[in-house]
This record gives structure tokens, C-alpha cells and sequence, in this order.
């Protein structure tokens, strides 16, 4: 059996084998029976609830018994509880090695600092994970990157939390594959992705009392016992009430612009349009200034000679990958797998919207195009399963096919970071979002730790096309517009997030849901949320933050108040193009007959067969 315990500032774990251990008092752990009791006798009260229904649970509070002689710390036997029992300070350790599967019994070899092992930890009924949950609240356990079976181990501080993030194996080997397997699919992929996840986060935000050390939590405020310790957590001030304004109209936009066509006033322009969003009429101008096409200083006349410029760039790009011919194109599997990949993946988005449905549908072939045309843009990129759901709302917004090229460009400026094969971006922007969500709501966190949902890998495709497949389309253009405005500051679709998970906490913490049903409840909540609500309680979540004088200085570095205070440590994990910040109001969808279509006129180059393509 296994205990933590505190002894001069320092975290120990007790070890003895129940054969071995005679006094059911220095018990501290026992395996719970089938009839969900207790197996212990012990009639004190628990220390230390995990929240969950493990293989193990505390029966027995971690007061310090009564001994002949003090536990020695290390490989030293501890008497009087056998040749096998013994104490470690949680600081000693260094790794953590789990049996191979497929023995009899599992056990777990403890290394320390100095290079030595432990007794193994025999586990002939079960317990390991149970045992590595409650370590995790002590310790940041991550999974070797050479080894999945060996943990490495490291201090509950901010700075070895940035440091070890990269040994994190948050995804699989081919990560490529993740990303389209959580697109297709996110409830099935989760079973198969993060299960190396721990409780990575906890104590990341814990304050150190004056004088404790860095490697070790200090010990509880308000707890007698010496035992387990208690998270404390930031307090939060009153969440302030938030009202959205009414879109911004063309005739407010007008009155912003100069008699030289100078947009005038940009940052109040902005403001508006983060506060209330765009009228749908004004959209297809006002987008090509928050993507970054068009500048915000420059005149009619500027513009005009920008997007000349813009649109011999487009072409000359565009007939790179015209002009391979099909015997070319065999030689050439990169380009062939781009457009085979291009090709399966624009015939199954957005097929639903009037822009897109039918079969020769020409907005088809304009994304088609646009696509191909970006990977001759950015050959280190080149397509990535995802692109399309972000290109189809710009293409129907803009309708034109060089501008909305343009204007992709500028958004997968701001998100190119998710498409990448290490996907870092995508782990640090997880990371983020636990951090946000552990001040915000500690209770909310505790109950998905202990249902093996802690690590948020369910928010995946959320933040990886930024909320394209949960929301309607029309409110995905709301929602967009008002994030790409870089208001209040970066990263405000981590609080998007944090929103939608604060909207749904009394139902999964309510209604008894296990890891599946969490699942399962999140995926079904697609084409349900209101953009308008998670919108307003997403501004709400940031100046309660704001708002708080003992945020902690890795979440001010996530919502651009403070400069990171050292290279590694997490940090905004997009950095949001010059735009302008506004909130959104929803505006009722066009009529069915009314639907815009793409212009005849946008493909200027012939089409051609193409032999190579799959179909």
C-alpha cells in the first residue's frame, strides 16, 4: 500500500505490501471490494477525495503514525514494515517505468535522481494507474518520447511545465492522420489519441509560499493534517454582465471613410465590429480589410493598384500548376497527392449550402482551384486536410476568386501553426485553453480529471478550424469576423472554448457522465450553441480575468497582458493579424432562392483534363 505524506517542507511516499504490513492503521490505500466498500477497517475519515471510482481509494487519513524509528528516505528499507516497505521524497524521483502488458501482475519501478531503482511496486490486483493519479498531484508526469512506458518526472512549477511540454505525447506518431481522424470522426479518435494524457496541468497555477521550494507543493493552508494538499486557486471577482451591440451597417462604414476612400477612426471601427459584428452586405468589403489584404491607411487608389498587383501574383501562381500535364503530374506525387487530397475533400464541404450543392456546381472548381494555387504559395504547407472548411466561408462571402484567395492567405496566417505535422501549435493552444480553464472554474477541472477527460483533447477540432463544424455557417461568419478583429487581445478562441465548456459544466457535472458520455455529449452539441451567447460569455470570461490583480503571469502572457517572462514558457499561441475587435449579432440567414452565387466570370484560365487526378 501507498501513502503521500509531508515531512520538513518535503512530499513523501510511504510504501508497504499489504502481506507485509500487520497494523491495518499504517494502511493508507486499499483495493475497494466488489460491493464498493472499503476493505479496510480504519473509521477516520478520508483526506483526500478523488472525485472518481478508481481501482484504489483512500480510506485512511496520512497523519503520521507513531513509529520506533523515522522512514528513510531512498532505497532503504523502512522498518518495522518488512524487507519490501520503504519512503521516498517525491523530490528524489526521476522516472516512473510501468510493466510491459500482458504479465500476470503489473508493477511500477521507481528511479530517483541519483540513478538507482526502488523495490518494484507489485500491483497483483490492480492499482497502477490509480497510484500514478494521485502522484500527478504532486508531480507533472509525462511520457517519455522514446519510451511509452517510462514516465519522466518533474517539479510542480511553471517553468519545468514549459520546459518538459515537448516530451508530452498528446498525439500519435502520425499526426497528420489525427488531425483528419478528428475531423472526420472526434468521438471515436479520442479513444485512440491522448492516453498518455496525466493530470499534466495541476499546480501549474499554484501560488509558492515565501521561502517553500520550487520542486515541491507547499503544504495545505487550512488543513491540520499534513496529508495531501490542497490546490488553491486564484479568486476570481464577479463575472461582469456583457451586452453585444447591433452589427455594423455600410452606412456606419461609410461614415468612416474619408473623401479619398481612407478608412478614418479604425481602432472605434473596430471596436464596433467586435461588439456587434458585420451587416451581411458589408462583409464582402469589410473582410478584406480585417484578413489583411487591403490596409487599413491606404486610399481607394492604393487598393486599386494593390489588388492589380495581387491578382498577376494570383495567376502567375495559379498557372504553375496549370501548366503540368498529366504525364508531368506522374512523375510528380507530392502535386498529385495534394490534388487527389484537394479533390476528395471539396466534393464533401459544405455541400449542404446553395453555394456549393449540385454536382457542377462552380464554387466547387473555385476552391479547387484556390487551394492548388495555395500550395504553389506555400510549398512547405501545401494542403493539409482542414483547409477547405476555412476557405468556403471566405469564397462565399467574397465571391471572387482572387480576393478570397488573399484573403485566405491572411487567415491561414493567423492559424497555419494548426496544420502543422509536429502539431506543437495544437498542444500548446491545449495547454493554454487548461490553464484558462483551471482559474476560471477549479471545480469544473477536478471533475474531468477524475473522468479521464482532463486533458481537453475534445476541444481539438474546436480550436483547429476554429469552431467551422459547431456552429451554423451563418453563425460561423459572425463568430470569425469578431475573432479575427484581435479583440480584447489574442487568443480570445480559447475563451470561446472556455465559454462553451462553462455553458455546458451543470450538465456534465450533474449528470453523473463518465469519459464517454463527456464525449458524447460535447459532439452532439454541433449546430446547437448559439453564437450570440458563447460570444457574450466569452467577453464576460475575459474581463473577469482582466479584472483579477493575482492572475497568474502565465495566464496574463496567454491573454497578452504581460511579455512571456522567459523563451519557453506558454504563451499566446497565434498572434493575431493587425485587425479589429468587435462582437457579433446574428443576422437572419438569406432567403433559400436568394442565396449568392459565385460569379461566372472569376475562372479566366481554361480548364483542363487531369488524367493523374483520383477521382
Amino acid at each position: 500500500m501507498e501513502g503521500a505524506g509531508y515531512r520538513d517542507n518535503d512530499v513523501l511516499l510511504h510504501w508497504a505490501p499489504v502481506e507485509e504490513a500487520g497494523d491495518s492503521t499504517q494502511i493508507l490505500f486499499s483495493k475497494k471490494d466488489s460491493s464498493g466498500g472499503d476493505s479496510c477497517t480504519s473509521e477516520e475519515e478520508p483526506t483526500f477525495d478523488p472525485g472518481y471510482e478508481p481501482d484504489w481509494a483512500v480510506i485512511s487519513t496520512v497523519r503520521p503514525q507513531p513509529r520506533h524509528s523515522e522512514p528513510t528516505r531512498g532505497a532503504e528499507p523502512s522498518s518495522p514494515q518488512g524487507s519490501w516497505a520503504f519512503s521516498v521524497s517525491l523530490g528524489e524521483l526521476k522516472s516512473i517505468r510501468r510493466s510491459k502488458p500482458g504479465l500476470s501482475w503489473a508493477y511500477l519501478v521507481l528511479v530517483t535522481q541519483a540513478g538507482g531503482s526502488l523495490p518494484a511496486l507489485h500491483f497483483h490486483r490492480g492499482g497502477t494507474r490509480a497510484l500514478l493519479r494521485v502522484l500527478s498531484r504532486y508531480l507533472l508526469l509525462a511520457s517519455s518520447p522514446q519510451d511509452s512506458r517510462l514516465y519522466l518526472v518533474f517539479p510542480h512549477d511553471s517553468s519545468a511545465l514549459s520546459t518538459s511540454f515537448h516530451h508530452l505525447q498528446l498525439f500519435d506518431q502520425d499526426s497528420s492522420n489525427v488531425v483528419s481522424r478528428f475531423l472526420q470522426d472526434p468521438y471515436s479518435t479520442t479513444f485512440s489519441s491522448f492516453s498518455r494524457v496525466t493530470n499534466f496541468f495541476r499546480g501549474a497555477l499554484q501560488p509558492q509560499p515565501e521561502g517553500a521550494s520550487s520542486d515541491l507543493p507547499p503544504p495545505p493552508d487550512d488543513e491540520p493534517e499534513p496529508g495531501f494538499e490542497v490546490i488553491s486557486c486564484v479568486e476570481l471577482g464577479p463575472r461582469p454582465t456583457v451586452e453585444r451591440g447591433p452589427p455594423v451597417t455600410e452606412e456606419e462604414w461609410m461614415r468612416h471613410m474619408s473623401p479619398e476612400g481612407r478608412l478614418q477612426q479604425v481602432p472605434e471601427l473596430k471596436n464596433r465590429i467586435f461588439s456587434g459584428g458585420l451587416s451581411p452586405g458589408l462583409r464582402r468589403e469589410a473582410w478584406k480589410f480585417l484578413l489583411g489584404y487591403l490596409s487599413w491607411e491606404g486610399t481607394a487608389e492604393e487598393h486599386k493598384a494593390h489588388v492589380r498587383k495581387k491578382t498577376d501574383e494570383y495567376f502567375r501562381m495559379k498557372l504553375q500548376w496549370k501548366s503540368v500535364s498529366p504525364e508531368q503530374e506522374r512523375r510528380n506525387s507530392l502535386l498529385h497527392g495534394y490534388r487527389s487530397l484537394i479533390e476528395r475533400d471539396v466534393s464533401r464541404t459544405d455541400r449542404n449550402n446553395k453555394f456549393y450543392e449540385g454536382p457542377e456546381n462552380p464554387g466547387l472548381g473555385l476552391l479547387n482551384d484556390i487551394l492548388l494555387t495555395y500550395c504553389m504559395y506555400h510549398f512547405d504547407l501545401g494542403y493539409v486536410q482542414g483547409m477547405s472548411d476555412l476557405l468556403s466561408p471566405i469564397l462565399y462571402v467574397i465571391q471572387n476568386e482572387v480576393d478570397a484567395f488573399w484573403c485566405f492567405c491572411g487567415f491561414m496566417e493567423l492559424v497555419q501553426g494548426n496544420f502543422e505535422e509536429s502539431q506543437e501549435t495544437m498542444k500548446r493552444q491545449l495547454g493554454c485553453l487548461l490553464l484558462l480553464l483551471r482559474v476560471l472554474d477549479p471545480p469544473l477541472c477536478d471533475f474531468l480529471d477524475s473522468q479521464d477527460s482532463g486533458s481537453l483533447c475534445f476541444c481539438f477540432r474546436w480550436l483547429l478550424i476554429w469552431f467551422k463544424r459547431e456552429f451554423p455557417f451563418l453563425d460561423v461568419l459572425r463568430l470569425w469576423e469578431v475573432l479575427w478583429t484581435g479583440l480584447p487581445g489574442p487568443n480570445l478562441h480559447l475563451l470561446v472554448a472556455c465559454a462553451i465548456l462553462d455553458m455546458e459544466r451543470d450538465t456534465l457535472m450533474l449528470s453523473g457522465f463518465g469519459s464517454n458520455e463527456i464525449l458524447k455529449h460535447i459532439n452532439e452539441l454541433t449546430m446547437k450553441l448559439s453564437v450570440e451567447d458563447v460570444l457574450t460569455r466569452a467577453e464576460a470570461l475575459h474581463r473577469q480575468l482582466t479584472a483579477c490583480p493575482e492572475l497568474p503571469h502565465n495566464v496574463q502572457e496567454i491573454l497578452g497582458l504581460a511579455q512571456p517572462a522567459e523563451p519557453h514558457s506558454p504563451s499566446p499561441t497565434v498572434s493575431p493579424l493587425p485587425l479589429s475587435p468587435t462582437r457579433a449579432v446574428p443576422s437572419p440567414p438569406p432567403p433559400a432562392d436568394t442565396a449568392p452565387q459565385p460569379d461566372s466570370s472569376l475562372e479566366i484560365l481554361p480548364e483542363e483534363e487531369d488524367d493523374g487526378a483520383d477521382s
